[in-house]
């Protein structure tokens, strides 16, 4: 038996004003897509934003039914859109922000695992990390260098073959 270790490091910024001014602009965009946010029962609204490399900036938030398996959170939202629309672009970052109208979220909230599994496959798929930014409704803002970092053991293609 060996023992495999795997480590990942978040940044956390005290605040909005503490970010580069074009993350601050990012993650403003997704405050706004989370206001538009669809959550009649859980009543927990997320938004996502992504940057791609072409300069577009593609939004999402998660869109409930009563039929709780048919939902989708923002951040698939958002990079399955901008997949579709834009397949030839690489993601540079994600900012993602979540509030409940039920309880404070101050603290900075990441994405769940199954976006942390399809934001992965766009990662791997374009070769070049993604940043990911996440906050609650206010207060801190963590950051991570890449997917990777937040799902450190990946599953993907190579599994398949």
């Amino acid at each position: 038996m060996k023992k495999v270790k795997k480590e990942s490091t978040i940044y956390v910024f005290d605040d909005l004003q503490e970010l580069p001014k074009d993350v601050a602009y990012l993650m403003e965009k997704a405050i706004e897509a989370r206001s538009r946010a669809y959550a009649p029962y859980s009543n927990f609204e997320v938004g996502a934003a992504l940057l791609l490399d072409n300069d577009e900036i593609i939004t999402g938030n998660n869109q409930e039914n009563a039929s709780y398996p048919s939902g989708l959170c923002a951040e698939r939202t958002a990079i399955y859109y901008a997949g579709s629309q834009y397949p030839e672009a690489k993601v540079i970052r994600m900012a993602i922000s979540a509030s409940s109208k039920i309880t404070s979220t101050e603290t900075p909230i990441p994405p769940c695992g199954a976006c942390r599994q399809a934001m992965v496959e766009y990662e791997i798929k374009q070769t070049h990390a993604i940043e990911v930014y996440f906050m609650g409704s206010k207060g801190a803002v963590a950051k991570s260098n890449s997917v990777v970092n937040l799902l450190p053991f990946v599953f993907d293609k190579t599994a398949l073959f």
